[in-house]
């Protein structure tokens, strides 16, 4: 089951407020957030490090020791690979990403921030990125984060999402409604 709005499953939903909870009795919130993000990206980069938390043929300990190695590598910070360590005990690595979105969403509800998902053909340049986060806060009332995603299959424009609603101004996009309305004309 999906929790609302953050398309998180109930067991990493679970395992996200437990590190939410940790971390704001250490007062170790955004400290944590900047690990998770550093952990969202490595997973993000590296196909190997995907297929190490979604394999079910590797040992417990043969998981937890590579994360352990790998978050020290990176310098992620004691309380997120204690976290990770007991997430890779219990056999629940392959919700990791599912528990990293689901902690960054309770602490932008916290802060009040909504969080937009953008996907862009290319990378945005600074002022693009202000403008664009200006933009959005003042359509949102509220200050807004960009989780920023390339995808070069969109040829240009973007797609933006916040919550359940979708901006979809992609080139593909208009392309293939006017593919459509060309084969109707036809």
């Amino acid at each position: 089951m999906a929790t609302e709005g953050t398309g998180v499953s109930e067991l990493a939903s679970r395992y996200a407020s437990a590190l939410f909870d940790l971390a704001d009795g250490q007062q170790a919130l955004d400290q944590t957030a900047q690990d998770l993000t550093s952990v969202k990206a490595l997973l993000a980069e590296s196909a190997d490090l995907r297929r190490l938390i979604g394999s079910p043929l590797l040992a417990r300990n043969d998981q937890e020791r590579a994360m352990e190695a790998v978050l020290s590598a990176a310098g992620v910070g004691e309380l997120v690979r204690k976290f990770v360590g007991l997430v890779a005990r219990n056999r629940r690595l392959f919700t990791l990403p599912g528990m990293i979105n689901g902690y960054l969403a309770k602490l932008a509800l916290r802060r009040g921030e909504s969080t937009a998902r953008v996907t862009v053909a290319r990378p945005l340049s600074d002022a693009q990125w202000n403008e664009l986060s200006a933009a959005l806060a003042k359509s949102e009332g509220k200050g807004v984060k960009l989780d920023v995603w390339v995808d070069p299959s969109l040829i240009g424009g973007m797609i933006v999402k916040i919550g359940s609603r979708m901006v979809d101004s992609s080139v593909r996009t208009k392309l293939n409604k006017l593919k459509l309305a060309m084969k109707g004309v036809g």
